[in-house]
């Protein structure tokens, strides 16, 4: 494994003209400041017509690969390459394996245990003695993280390879910046990292597989992507999108008016959790505020759907809403904030919003932030990363998940190659990979993260060969949409993945692989979105199931 601190120069070998300045016909060789010793020829010039570039002193197949995020992802990236037989090391910055998850520990998983681990995280548990818990019982995350991630972090193979509190903080290609093409791929990989005490230190890598997930960058409250004018200074108000209503943060909420904005699970669950309170603490009101005209899709199918306690979610949650424990505003666009100077012992923070009927005041004690997630990619301002411009997903893999058009077919199986990237040896794996597309699936992670690792260690056919076994929910949101419309909304209760032909297929899948035919037509299989769920037993997904389909039919753009 090769560690250097930050200060350290890029090795490097050259004729030994270099010595005096030369090398290749250039001054300062592979550095920034490399210039070309004729000022009438360039440097790509010059070094391409020697014939000769920057070459490391070290084989890059002697360097380790470096996976980001101690995750459920990160860790099945880790137990496959343990099982290959690659260096690799693990940066995580929390404090322990799953620390992301610990966060949100209090909530139960919709997505039972047989989808929940990772083939090969399971063949180097089961040596310890570890077995896999009741294949059908739903988990939350907190027994996630102690009966799977914390043994599989304690297991000989991985044990010595996790380095906690540990942030990545840039990914580069050592000695050269995102400009510079000529030798490129000849220096190995640069993983900034800044650790417990503060110190900063650079890690070479010969791959990096960035499995940091998207959790803590929530999406702003306001429109168009933006934070809402005063959101910035509402932040003494604002929760994060999984609160513990029953548990640490019961005090934020109990004989308080809390408004929930967002219409993926993690809202649902919420709400729920805040009924269950509103029992025992008098006082407590809940307000649910979505920009949708209709909020059937989050409903979902019911008894229909394939995951029964995420079916069950959307039933409990039409019937608080229906018999008036929540009250419900639709078609409301955040555009301010008014929060007193003291904060909330002073008052509530004021949320002002646009309707159909005119602007309309929301006054709340808190406000809880359900507006999904999107990718930290500034740390990847070095690296040659090719994303969609709209899901902020790797190109390739962009179309299979896009959730306009994605919202009741099926993500097809991918792996290594959907996930390439014009740096040579990075990769964006797990939830974000998905960028900002909320339909990311556990199990599609692992099968991710086993075809990178088939590729690294040379195996291109089991790279190739992926496939993923998943249930059918059998429920289309879309034609659910009339259930719940707002009095005089625009549409046909269709939207816009349902048209007369089915939403086309990439072209790496085939139409047996996609379900065949239009989500609309018959129940085609349903991808399930492993999420996580609510203290009460039911459970939700990050983010929206189905999508964003029925747009037509919605209040937001």
């Amino acid at each position: 494994m090769s560690e250097n601190d930050q200060s350290q120069e890029p090795a490097e070998r050259a004729p030994e003209s270099a010595a005096a300045g030369n090398c290749c016909g250039v001054s300062s060789c592979c550095t920034d400041t490399e210039q070309s010793l004729d000022p009438a020829v360039t440097v790509i010039e010059t070094t391409t017509s020697a014939e000769c570039g920057c070459v490391d002193d070290t084989d890059s197949g002697d360097l380790p690969v470096v996976v980001i995020g101690a995750g459920p992802v990160g860790l099945a990236a880790a137990a496959h390459l343990a099982e290959r037989g690659l260096d690799f090391v693990v940066l995580e910055a929390g404090e322990a394996a799953g620390a992301a998850i610990s966060e949100w520990g209090h909530v139960r998983l919709f997505s039972p245990w047989r989808y929940d681990t990772d083939a090969a995280a399971r063949r180097l548990l089961e040596p310890t003695g570890w077995t896999l818990p009741d294949p059908e019982a739903l988990p939350t995350g907190a027994e996630l993280v102690r009966d799977y991630l914390a043994p599989l972090a304690r297991v000989p193979a991985l044990a010595g390879r996790i380095r906690t509190g540990t942030r990545v903080i840039a990914v580069a290609r050592r000695g050269v910046d995102v400009t510079r093409t000529v030798g490129r791929d000849q220096q190995p990989l640069l993983v900034r990292t800044v650790g417990p005490d503060g110190a900063v230190t650079d890690l070479t890598a010969r791959a990096v597989i960035d499995a940091s997930g998207t959790w803590g960058r929530s999406n702003p409250l306001g429109h168009s992507g933006l934070t809402a004018p005063g959101e910035d200074q509402a932040a003494p108000y604002l929760t994060g999108p999984l609160p513990d209503v029953l548990g640490r943060d019961r005090d934020r909420f109990a004989g308080k008016h809390a408004l929930v904005v967002g219409m993926g699970h993690s809202a649902a669950n919420t709400l729920l959790t805040l009924a269950e309170l509103a029992k025992t603490a008098p006082g407590t009101r809940i307000t649910w505020a979505v920009r949708s005209a209709s909020v059937a899709r989050l409903y979902g199918g019911g008894d229909a759907d394939g995951l029964p306690a995420r079916g069950a979610l959307g039933t409990r949650l039409k019937a608080a809403v229906e018999g008036g424990e929540i009250e419900l505003v639709r078609s409301f666009t955040i555009t301010g904030f008014a929060a007193p100077a003291d904060g909330p012992a002073t008052g509530p923070v004021e949320v002002t919003g646009t309707t159909p009927d005119g602007e309309r005041v929301i006054e709340a004690d808190a406000v809880v932030a359900a507006t999904g997630f999107r990718p930290d990619l500034d740390m990847l301002r070095e690296v040659r990363v090719e994303l969609d411009p709209a899901t902020e997903a790797p190109v390739r893999l962009a179309p299979m998940i896009d959730p306009n058009f994605h919202s009741c077919g099926t993500v097809p199986p991918h792996g290594e190659r959907e996930l390439t990237h014009p740096e040579t040896g990075f990769y964006l794996v797990g939830m974000k990979s998905y960028g900002r597309a909320p339909t990311f699936l556990m199990a599609t992670g692992y099968e991710q993260v086993r075809s990178v690792v088939a590729a690294l260690a040379g195996d291109r056919a089991a790279a190739d060969a992926v496939e993923l076994d998943l249930p059918e929910t059998g429920v289309c949101s879309t034609s659910l949409i009339t259930e719940d419309q707002v009095p005089g909304a625009a549409g046909d209760g269709c939207g816009t993945s349902c048209g007369t032909e089915p939403a086309e297929t990439p072209a790496t899948v085939t139409a047996a692989e996609a379900g065949g035919g239009s989500c609309c037509g018959g129940s085609a299989p349903e991808p399930i979105t492993i999420g996580i769920g609510t203290p009460v037993g039911l459970g939700f997904a990050t983010g929206s199931v189905h999508g964003h389909s029925g747009d037509a039919e919605r209040g937001d753009n």
